[in-house]
């Protein structure tokens, strides 16, 4: 067989790893690469302009269509910046493969011009990273790469491609198979944990099955509606875990944690079996650890053997995918309707319902999310952090056709923006909105070029309060109303009528996009409305908002479930 570079071995694999789209951007250590992409063609590149952003509309993509999403960057500070999108991925269980350019083998370690250790740097943020020194090895470690990033848990991996051996001639024979000594990640079920979890479930007189991001991820949720529906078992969810059963579903009681539902929590607090899947029982559902279903007994469906019993000691541990367990459950269950136990959460739902009993007049914004449930049967909503994010996850109704996602594990900021222009790439033809504050969209806002330039129609919502609000929250409640770092208008003379900076409708226009700027209610739909009509143009909505606008209900600080403050 005759020999080839290793540029030319990796754009073989990343065709017959099936890879339709990259997420790149040059530099020196990658322009051959590059090149090489250019004279094959058929791979579609699609070219940020951040590498920040990239590796978040990588991550997006992959969320929104299953398949794996791939970077391409140089060495260096084009290295560092994937830093934020990986641990983003890593702590959401997103597959992703990143490949950064690096100096040559014999300057490794020589601070040579844009060198950095990235596999030290983001071993702990990663599945797995690599360099590659031995360009024979390169097509069986792209291989593995890929199986690492898709198989048990989903995550990233990281390639380092160091420049003399991408230029190196070599085999051209890309493996056809993959055997990793010390990885074999589950792929079944044991029978007698999930049977003996099925008794648990048929005895409990106050069930509750708890889902999470991990239901979702292994397309789980269609199975684990009829689950639920057959066991006649209420559910909550984590906010990643929102959409694994349709939201308008009477079974469906709402989001747990710190500013889940009351009704949730209480169920949580009071039930006599938690029946989890998929989530890591996260600081920000459990509150204190030891109050956490204090008259519960806990069984843990989850793919990641470390994650059972890391913070939350369960009673019954099934290693497994969540699709693969919840499809054998479907073979044993029965159903377990407990009449009174339903009607205690009902009654729990009507004494403090989500946004009290009396809604607020005017433009909010639960009115703006409310609109959009209104307008939108099919979409894909993605938040950026912050306390869009949190009234987004309260009030937006999700279906199979809507569907919800964010950085919840680490809470990046700038997240929502360039999410939503990936899942716009993967999802032609699907309705993609953005959901961000006025803090977290400019630390992407750039990519309003790349969106613009894709023709990628995505609908991108600032709630401007002019505040950096969820910390902002917590210094009216917690700090004495000491308001630190939080304040983003502008006290000083501007040259126009309008005190913030920027001018968002103005800088969208800027960028070729279309912007519009609400501040009455009256002005929503019609907004969506022309939105709506934009079919290759990117089109910002700004909605001015009262500051004074609140999370409730929110868990204080060091507290437990039952301690929410409701208003």
């Amino acid at each position: 067989m005759r020999k080839i570079s290793g540029n030319k071995l990796l754009v073989k694999a990343l065709k017959e790893e099936g890879v339709e789209v990259v997420f790149g951007y040059p530099g020196a250590c990658t322009i051959d690469i590059g090149d090489e992409i250019y004279k094959q063609g058929d791979l579609r590149i699609v070219l940020p302009r951040q590498e920040v952003a990239l590796v978040h509309e990588a991550d997006a993509y992959a969320r929104t269509t299953g398949k794996t999403g791939v970077c391409l960057v140089t060495s260096g500070p084009g290295a560092t910046n994937l830093v934020t999108g990986l641990a983003t991925a890593y702590y959401d269980s997103v597959p992703l493969v990143c490949f950064t350019g690096q100096v040559a083998r014999h300057l490794i370690g020589n601070d040579a011009f844009q060198e950095v250790d990235i596999v030290g740097i983001t071993r702990s943020i990663t599945k797995y990273g690599v360099t590659v020194r031995n360009r024979e090895e390169f097509g069986r470690i792209i291989k593995e790469a890929f199986y690492i990033a898709r198989t048990g848990r989903p995550g990233p991996v990281l390639v380092d491609l160091p420049k003399d051996v991408m230029a190196e001639l070599g085999s051209a024979e890309y493996p056809a198979t993959v055997n990793i000594r010390g990885y074999r990640p589950s792929t079944g079920v044991h029978i007698g944990q999930l049977k003996r979890a099925v008794k648990m479930l048929e005895k409990a007189q106050k069930p509750l099955f708890l889902a999470g991001g991990g239901v979702n991820i292994a397309g789980a949720g269609e199975l684990f509606q009829e689950l639920a529906e057959r066991t006649q078992v209420p559910v909550v969810t984590t906010v990643m875990g929102r959409g694994a059963i349709d939201t308008n579903h009477p079974l469906f009681v709402g989001n747990l944690g710190m500013h889940g539902k009351y009704a949730a929590n209480m169920a949580v607090n009071a039930c006599d079996l938690l029946f989890s899947i998929g989530t890591r029982f996260n600081d920000r559902i459990t509150g204190k650890l030891h109050s956490f279903a204090p008259h519960a007994k806990i069984v843990h469906i989850d793919i990641d053997t470390a994650a059972i019993s890391k913070n939350v000691q369960v009673d019954v541990p099934v290693v497994a995918d969540a699709k693969e367990a919840v499809s054998r459950m479907l073979d044993y269950v029965t159903p377990c309707r407990r009449e009174a136990w339903l009607e205690r959460i009902e009654a729990w739902d009507r004494e403090h319902p989500l946004g009290g009993t009396k809604k607020k007049a005017g433009m909010t914004p639960r009115s703006i999310i409310e609109t959009i449930n209104e307008m939108f049967e099919e979409a894909i909503v993605i938040t950026d952090v912050g306390q869009h994010q949190m009234f987004t996850a309260q009030y937006l109704e999700l279906t199979r056709k809507k569907r919800l996602h964010m950085s919840g594990g680490l809470g990046t900021m700038g997240y929502g923006l360039p999410g939503a222009i990936g899942a716009g790439i993967g999802n032609p033809g699907v309705p993609v909105i953005a959901i961000s504050g006025d803090g977290g969209i400019q630390m992407s806002i750039q990519e309003l070029a790349t969106a613009v330039i894709e023709e990628v129609p995505v609908i991108c919502c600032i709630f401007n309060n002019g505040v950096l609000g969820m910390v902002r929250q917590w210094q009216k409640l917690f700090y004495g109303k000491r308001y630190s770092m939080t304040n983003l208008e502008t006290e000083t003379e501007v040259p126009k009528d309008w005190p913030y900076v920027p001018d968002f409708v103005r800088l969208a226009e800027s960028y070729g996009a279309v912007g519009l700027r609400v501040t009455r209610q009256e002005e929503v739909k019609e907004a969506f409305q022309k939105a709506r009509e934009s079919k290759r143009t990117p089109v910002v909505i700004e909605f001015i908002l009262d500051p004074e606008e609140l999370v409730y209900p929110m868990i204080q600080p060091g507290g437990t479930l039952k301690d929410m403050i409701l208003d």
